[in-house]
C-alpha cells in the first residue's frame, strides 16, 4: 500500500487560501488516483475532490463548490489541494488517500469503501 503524508494545513483568516499537499512515498504513486476529504469534531467525514491517475481528470463535490482545485505533479510525488475562500464551516482535519482501485466519482459521492490507505491528515482552523 503506498504511504500517504499530507502537509499545508494551519491557521488562516476568513477569506484566505491554503495549498495542501498529499505526498506519496514512492513512484508507485502515479499510479493511484488520489482523493482529498476532511472531517470536523462531531460530523461525517466529506469527500472533497478526486484526482485521476491515468490522465488527471478532476472531480469536486458540492462542498466547497467553486473554492477548491484539485492538482498532481507525479514527478514530486504530490496531490496538491488548493482551497479558497475559507470561513468558518472550513475547520476540520483534512486528508487524502487512495486504493487499489479507486473511482473518483464515488469519493466525491460520499462512497469511501475503496479507500485503503490514509495520510494522518492536516489541521485547518479558521482565525476568528
Amino acid at each position: 500500500q503506498v504511504q500517504l503524508v499530507e502537509s499545508g494545513g494551519g491557521l488562516v483568516q476568513p477569506g484566505g487560501s491554503l495549498r495542501l499537499s498529499c505526498t506519496g512515498a514512492d513512484s508507485t504513486f502515479r499510479f493511484y488516483a488520489i482523493g482529498w476529504f476532511r472531517q470536523a469534531p462531531g460530523k461525517d467525514r466529506e469527500g472533497l475532490a478526486c484526482i485521476s491517475s491515468s490522465d488527471g481528470r478532476t472531480y469536486y463535490s458540492n462542498s466547497m463548490k467553486g473554492r477548491l482545485i484539485i492538482s498532481r505533479d507525479n514527478s514530486k510525488n504530490t496531490v496538491y489541494l488548493q482551497m479558497n475562500g475559507l470561513q468558518s464551516e472550513d475547520p476540520a482535519m483534512y486528508s487524502c488517500a487512495t486504493g487499489p482501485v479507486v473511482t473518483c466519482s464515488n469519493v466525491v459521492g460520499g462512497i469511501f469503501h475503496e479507500m485503503q490507505s490514509w495520510g494522518k491528515g492536516t489541521l485547518v482552523t479558521i482565525s476568528s
